[in-house]
């Protein structure tokens, strides 16, 4: 039985022997450097361990592994052209690196080698490998597409967010996991109860991360806190906030959001004020125990082994239940 390290690391191995080069060189660089900045592979390593659950084979699903982790780094060379975003895991974005037309191209070049890479998979199954990819595919750009209408609404409510969140972080976890099972050819009530645990800890994992961005600490955080409410993003936090918000609270905290930035501190003191006293931190974090709860429940069901399903297990504990 291998843990997450152990999956980590061979899709690490992996990964660096693939060929992303060729002409010209301007369009590929780009993509070699995206895939240096070294993520979490959180998708590519749930591909691997979903495959492993029904087959102690799980390398055969390291072609699809690849293609989620192609498809994960062009939504984010994307994201960060439109969120006009200059840093990324520490280091300069794609696009300011090169352009925003280079970045542009080498994302789509990265979207086109995943499909090559997806479609590594026997013909019993491919048809539903691509058919989850392509779906997944387009409810990521739906989610992002929500995300950008949310930056001009007022009126945004809390059951809104979830489901763009769903869409943009959820759905990509799940078919991580539904694919790898489908590598394994795991039963299809198997599958589909994998593919609502990647939902539940998708969701998790991204209200978590709301939550650190405004609780968090530096130091374990990896950045400067705060960062959601400067740029006024429209987290849970936030419209948790405004709903349960008497008439003046909401109409300033609509006012700090929507006027132009004069001191980033006192704006971010401001909000994390109002946010304690209507104790959305608490709602945070107990919403983010219902959906690590909800996914216990759904990962409870897969008939696998047990220990291997630990090991997912374990790594839904540190993907929503994050040091603060």
């Amino acid at each position: 039985m291998y843990s997450q390290k152990e999956f980590l690391q061979y899709f690490e191995e992996e990964l660096a022997k693939q060929h992303f080069g060729g002409t010209p060189a301007q369009l590929y660089e780009p993509i070699h450097y995206s895939l240096s900045l070294y993520g979490k592979r959180l998708r590519p390593v749930l591909t691997l361990m979903a495959c492993s659950l029904f087959d102690d084979d799980f390398k055969k699903a390291l072609p699809q592994a690849i293609a989620i982790e192609l498809f994960h780094n062009f939504t984010l060379i994307h994201d960060d052209i439109m969120d006009n975003a200059p840093v990324r895991r520490g280091k300069k974005t794609v696009f300011k690196k090169w352009d925003q037309n280079t970045a542009i191209l080498s994302g789509d070049t990265l979207f086109a080698k995943a499909y090559q890479y997806a479609q590594m998979a026997d013909k019993e199954i491919l048809g539903d490998v691509l058919s989850v990819f392509s779906q997944t595919a387009i409810e990521v750009c739906e989610g992002q597409q929500f995300d950008l209408e949310f930056e001009n609404r007022n009126d945004v409510s809390v059951e809104e967010y979830l489901e763009m969140i769903r869409l943009k972080t959820g759905v990509l976890f799940a078919s991580s996991l539904k694919i790898g099972s489908f590598i394994g050819n795991a039963p299809k009530e198997d599958t589909e109860n994998l593919y609502n645990f990647g939902i539940a800890i998708g969701l998790g994992f991204q209200l978590e991360d709301d939550l650190l961005d405004t609780y968090g600490d530096v130091a374990v955080f990896g950045k400067k806190t705060g960062g959601d409410i400067v740029t006024n993003k429209k987290t849970y936090l936030y419209l948790k906030a405004l709903e349960k918000a008497d008439d003046k609270t909401r109409q300033e905290l609509i006012r700090l959001y929507n006027e132009p930035l004069q001191d980033e501190e006192q704006k971010i003191n401001t909000v994390k004020g109002f946010f304690s006293e209507l104790g959305v931190e608490k709602d945070t974090s107990l919403l983010i125990d219902e959906y690590f709860n909800e996914s216990m429940h759904y990962l409870d069901k897969v008939n696998a082994d047990e220990d291997k399903k630990n090991e997912l297990r374990t790594i839904a504990k540190r993907m929503i239940h994050r040091v603060k």
